[in-house]
């Protein structure tokens, strides 16, 4: 996945034409039922690399879906220091962490260009009393961001930098696979300082890992290009577990 930073914006395309309606809606629902939930979401411009697509703090209104490009998701403590909770790639929904609270509890800030379609979470929860293949989907979200969070968790309180950075690798790599991207060659739109973020490691140790797995013939990396050469290799640094 690249950076069209000078790329025109997406056409809209219906929640059924769509080439992510796989990922991120039920396969069973009806035509008519895929008619109503596109008369709901809304998709603006989009956000630019940097762009915020909502802030902590903020009143949660809405859920996204990623149609195209990358974001992080963080939070700053009272201290200010800030800690990233995510990266979210096509097809996956934002924005469900703010429903308990009714307000954000993370920033969601665009890594590259990035499309989204708007959900408005009111008619959205009216819609899926309605359908009930749509709430089943948004349980399997919620559900899928709790054993996320359990296995960050476990993450980070077990592994080496190493099997951090493989196990972060294998995730994207399966990731990308799924969305028809190729999962050996494929590029971060991340920094290093944010993996580094994200895994709890310093950025020093980010960029002595990538050197070292260079170094063992598992990737091949420049710039934010990396090519997996190895991933039997990788996959068994990462416990053989392709899921963050």
């Amino acid at each position: 996945m690249s950076d069209h930073s000078k790329a025109r914006p997406l056409v809209p395309v219906h929640c059924k034409d769509c080439s992510l309606a796989g990922l991120c809606l039920p396969l069973s629902m009806e035509l008519h039922d895929l008619d109503a939930l596109d008369d709901i979401v809304k998709r603006g411009r989009p956000l630019k690399k940097g762009d915020f697509l909502f802030r902590q703090g903020d009143v949660f209104e809405s859920v996204f879906a990623i149609r195209a490009g990358s974001l992080r998701t963080f939070n700053v403590s009272d201290a200010g220091d800030e800690q990233i909770t995510g990266f979210h790639l096509p097809s996956e929904l934002v924005g469900l962490s703010g429903m308990d609270s009714d307000r954000h509890p993370v920033s969601a800030q665009a890594l590259e260009t990035t499309s989204v379609c708007e959900i408005p979470f009111d008619k959205l929860d009216e819609l899926a009393v309605q359908l009930p293949q749509l709430r089943r989907q948004l349980m399997r979200v919620m559900s899928r961001e709790i054993r996320d969070d359990q296995q960050m968790m476990l993450l980070l309180s077990k592994k080496t930098a190493d099997e951090r950075i493989a196990t972060l690798l294998v995730n994207l790599s399966a990731r990308f696979s799924a969305r028809g991207f190729s999962a050996n060659h494929f590029r971060l739109a991340m920094s290093r300082n944010e993996i580094g973020s994200f895994l709890g490691l310093a950025v020093e140790t980010v960029s002595r890992v990538f050197t070292r797995f260079q170094q063992n013939g598992l990737i091949s990396a420049e710039g934010k290009e990396v090519q997996i050469l190895d991933p039997i290799q990788l996959c068994a640094l990462a416990g053989g577990n392709l899921n963050v």
